[in-house]
């Protein structure tokens, strides 16, 4: 994974995840890397793969049974929200862009219709 300057690599990385998680790439309950693992795998620092998991418990993303390992949260409101959250973060982006073009609202809505329409 090639992290952003701007960015810190622990969000980074937590992102990367919520994506995996949001299309079924790691399912509901399935069992994480250890934070070792983790660390190897995405070339971080063991403190940050740390961080990583508690900062995914904190979010509710993920949860640590003891002696087993950390596994993506099973509830499936979470992943919901996760996604609602997504979608957001690409509609802003989005709106912003084209309202920045000049486009009104409600040019963007028949933009978007005409664009599905194809």
């Amino acid at each position: 994974m090639e992290f952003k300057s701007n960015l810190p690599i622990y969000l980074q990385v937590i992102d990367d995840i919520k994506k995996k998680i949001i299309t079924g790439a790691l399912p509901l309950g399935t069992k994480l890397p250890s934070s070792r693992e983790l660390a190897i795998q995405y070339d971080i620092n063991p403190n940050t793969a740390a961080r990583v998991y508690n900062e995914m418990e904190s979010l509710r993303l993920s949860y640590t049974k003891r002696g087993i390992g950390t596994f993506v949260t099973e509830d499936p409101q979470v992943i919901d929200r996760l996604k609602q959250e997504q979608l957001k973060q690409i509609l802003t982006v989005l709106d912003e862009q084209l309202t920045g073009m000049g486009y009104t609202p409600e040019e963007i809505i028949r933009l978007l219709q005409d664009y599905y329409s194809l």
